[in-house]
């Protein structure tokens, strides 16, 4: 049998995890607001109009923040139409995804939702078709506590005190040809850097993220990021990155290869991040909100067929299979193995468009990802080890040689666990896991949570959504100063070590 084995030492440290990396990312796009987070008319609705179910599974998720309203179609957005008294907000065509925006759920409805879900919220501004005026008008509608235009407006909407949001997307994806006021990198970074600065200098205490490249393969990748951190270097906090990958070519080996890329898109992000740093000779740090990130492609023929300029059409429905949430098991095992850089991150997105959770009109679901989003997010806390793998490789078409197994382990010292998450990609053979624990002696195997299914494209329906669910694992066991278990072959794993 393969073998691989793990070397941690609890003085080797990558950083301290920043909960924030495992948030999510609701728009204005599909079935994610209508009929996913809101449906007044259904039978689970609360007194808001909220669906209860939807709400009891991201609260099971743990989910700390949730960027919103976009995505492409914050670059359409005119906030002010989305507040106020609901028979006076007018709807809107909205360019970004080609339907009709009614605005029945709008600004002060999804904080309203954020605080039910526990979730803090991650608000963009609109800097495609707007900039500057607006994102000031729209900051001191949330923040500013009163006596002003715009904050006792948002009195006259109900909300007496502000909204006290503190962290803010300067626009979104502006280096992409596809949106709505796409601008050049010198145009981006400065409209960012001065829209920045303005909101800044109305509230100190805000955090903003600058648009990075829409995913690793943009042509302007590299230099675009140069140019907004030089910029903006003093104004901005975070840089973000975006990253999906599919499976078109059916080829499940390359497939859940991608990991690797998405390493080495973070540490090419970091380098430029240094880069900038070192060439102004600056003590600041900026670290990277990985603000979209999932897996994307299910849905991408049927979306062709869709009529446009309808609300809430069934779009990016993705239907998540087993491999898929390999994939996602790998992704998040690679932002914690960065977590001294990485320090948000929004799974896209969170309810019915390419998400963790389907509803229905006769009830919601967890999908196949669900499951290892939900154990990094209730269990990965703490501080991540410098995690070295020794691990047999195989070979696929996209990358090469590669590992067949992702790992890192997490050591939450406030709760005395140790927390190992592995991915065994292997296709066939099951995997002799080891690690020493000489450092963590009167540790003892608390569980082992592993998620396998014999058929690659398995999927959780409505119908059977316990059909790809995690179970205990056996076998497990402490020999010596050795932790060894057996991964089966195309596994998730989660073990947990208590002191």
């Amino acid at each position: 049998m393969k073998k691989v084995q793990i070397v941690i030492d609890q003085d080797f440290k990558v950083g301290e995890i920043d909960q924030r990396i495992y948030g999510s990312f609701i728009e204005h796009l599909g079935r994610a607001v209508y009929e996913g987070i809101y449906q007044p008319e259904s039978p689970f609705a609360d007194e808001q109009g909220f669906r209860k179910d939807t709400l009891e599974l991201v609260k099971e998720l743990q989910v700390p923040i949730v960027r919103y309203p976009g995505g492409n179609f914050v670059s359409g957005f005119c906030w002010e139409d989305s507040v106020g008294p609901k028979e006076e907000r007018p709807s809107r065509v909205d360019l970004a995804w080609s339907v009709v925006e009614t605005n029945q759920f709008g600004l002060n409805e999804f904080c309203d939702w954020t605080k039910k879900a526990n979730s803090d919220v991650m608000m963009a501004v609109n800097l495609g078709t707007r900039g500057i005026a607006d994102a000031l008008n729209v900051l001191e509608y949330c923040n500013f506590k009163g006596g002003t235009k715009y904050s006792e407006l948002r009195k006259q909407h109900g909300y007496e005190e502000p909204h006290k949001i503190r962290t803010w997307c300067l626009g979104n994806e502006m280096d992409g040809p596809w949106q709505t006021g796409h601008k050049s990198a010198e145009e981006y970074a400065r409209l960012a850097t001065e829209t920045g600065k303005a909101m800044k200098a109305m509230d100190a205490d805000i955090e903003l993220v600058a648009c990075g490249s829409s995913h690793s393969h943009m042509p302007t990748f590299g230099d675009w990021e140069a140019t907004i951190l030089e910029e903006g270097y003093d104004v901005i906090d975070y840089i973000s990155m975006h990253q999906y990958y599919g499976n078109q070519e059916n080829d499940s080996k390359s497939f859940l290869a991608n990991s690797v890329d998405l390493d080495q898109f973070i540490t090419n992000v970091v380098a430029i991040c240094d880069y900038v740093k070192g060439k102004k000779h600056s003590d600041k740090t900026i670290n990277i909100s990985l603000d979209e990130w999932n897996v994307w492609y299910h849905s991408n023929e049927q979306d062709k067929l869709l009529e446009k300029w309808v609300q809430k059409p069934h779009q990016l429905e993705d239907i998540y299979n087993f491999e898929d949430a390999l994939l996602v098991g790998s992704m998040l095992i690679t932002i914690l193995r960065h977590a001294d850089r990485v320090k948000m991150a929004c799974m896209a997105q969170l309810v019915n468009v390419i998400a963790p959770i389907m509803t229905s009109d006769t009830g919601a679901w967890r999908q196949t990802i669900f499951y290892p989003y939900l154990h990094a997010a209730t269990m990965g806390k703490g501080t991540v080890l410098n995690t070295l793998v020794k691990s047999p490789t195989y070979t696929c078409e996209k990358f090469g040689e590669v590992p067949c197994v992702d790992c890192v382990v997490v050591d939450n010292d406030k709760e005395n666990e140790l927390v190992v998450f592995a991915v065994n990609k292997d296709m066939e053979e099951d995997i002799t896991f080891s690690m020493d624990l000489r450092q963590f002696a009167s540790y003892e195997i608390k569980e082992h949570i592993v998620m396998h299914h014999d058929d690659l494209k398995a999927v959780n329906t409505e119908a059977n959504p316990d059909e790809v669910k995690p179970a205990q694992g056996t076998g497990a066991a402490i020999d010596g100063t050795s932790l060894n278990v057996v991964l089966p072959s195309l596994s998730w794993n989660v073990i947990r070590l208590a002191k």
